[in-house]
């Protein structure tokens, strides 16, 4: 049963109209205010999903919490020097001259001065290619190099019949004996390996230009070598030009040349062979001149291009830089190098 009237009834109200409030919390609310905004427990595992774990049992990461990759490091360009450019197109220039020149005072019987002139030119090869790669034992390389070049020189002048058979065996032992004199020296033995593409590099080029004797000593080979190193010369020479007045576009940041260069020094190489082609007896007609100039034209360049990749890679490697005329005479003594043994393929597969 309950009472009729309600409990508050007969009592005085409050002095000031105001109802007291419990010490305690208020009614419906919770007895703890909580430290973050309240989320239904469905609504959290909705938002949240089943996680994925890792092989090792470990919960994999979500995208967000990996770390953002940083942005790839941007290399400036090395800067193009147009004084250097010219002046290693002037020593591209120079050189073939000189060996085409010298190849007009080879004939029968009369092979000396031409070799003397390889000879010399091989000598400068020695050098700038020695002192830009720095192989173990540089001395010994050095000197097994020239003795190789002058074995070549001398196989190439006196065997009965005119042929790459002798330089072959040349460059094989010239090659042999580098490798054996560094394994010799017990300080340079762990870099043996490293020293191998090196000696092979310098050994083989010494004996390139060895071909070129051989070849004046077949019919029309004089006129080929004409052709082709005028074209190898021509080539580099633009090349170089090109890249002093219009680097671009640049093939590598590292590397100071332009690809405007490389395209237009073949193209004027080409022609200017045709030009000669058309003016040689026959053999020769514009078109085969053009053909052997072509690949002898590209040789050069692309040697030339290989070279200077191959310093960018040394200086980013770390590695000091080295006498710079013996760097800039590189390239130009590299493509003549490239250029005589494709003189010779061509002479014997169009001529």
């Amino acid at each position: 049963m309950f009472p009729s009237s309600s409990p508050e009834t007969g009592r005085d109200p409050w002095p000031d109209g105001t109802r007291p409030q419990p010490a305690g919390p208020s009614r419906g609310q919770p007895p703890a205010p909580r430290s973050g905004p309240a989320v239904d427990q469905d609504d959290r595992r909705e938002r949240s999903g089943p996680r994925r774990a890792r092989r090792g049992g470990e919960p994999a990461r979500r995208p967000d919490d990996e770390a953002a990759e940083p942005d790839e490091e941007v290399v400036p360009p090395v800067e193009v020097r147009r004084s250097l450019a010219v002046a290693v197109a002037g020593f591209a220039a120079l050189l073939g001259v000189g060996l085409v020149l010298g190849a007009q005072t080879s004939g029968p019987g009369h092979r000396l001065p031409f070799a003397f002139i390889i000879l010399g030119v091989q000598m400068l090869f020695v050098l700038s290619w020695t002192m830009a790669m720095r192989p173990p034992a540089v001395l010994l390389v050095a000197g097994v190099s020239v003795a190789t070049a002058i074995a070549a020189d001398a196989a190439a002048v006196q065997t009965d019949v005119a042929g790459l058979a002798p330089l072959g065996f040349v460059a094989v032992g010239g090659f042999v004996l580098g490798v054996l004199g560094q394994l010799v020296r017990r300080v340079d033995r762990v870099r043996v390996t490293d020293s191998l593409g090196g000696t092979l590099l310098i050994v083989v080029g010494v004996v390139a230009f060895g071909t070129l004797i051989v070849l004046s000593r077949i019919p029309a080979g004089t006129q080929a070598i004409t052709v082709c190193l005028t074209a190898s010369g021509v080539a580099l020479t633009v090349a170089r030009l090109t890249d002093a007045v219009a680097p671009w576009p640049r093939l590598a940041p590292q590397v100071p040349r332009g690809a405007a260069g490389v395209v237009a020094g073949a193209m004027v190489g080409t022609l200017v062979s045709a030009l000669l082609g058309s003016y040689l007896v026959t053999p020769f007609t514009p078109t085969r001149a053009a053909i052997i100039g072509l690949v002898a034209a590209v040789a050069a360049v692309l040697a030339d291009l290989a070279v200077g990749y191959a310093e960018a890679g040394r200086l980013m490697a770390g590695e000091p830089p080295t006498m710079w005329i013996a760097r800039h005479m590189q390239g130009p003594l590299g493509g003549f190098a490239l250029a005589a043994p494709a003189a010779y393929a061509m002479c014997k597969l169009v001529l």
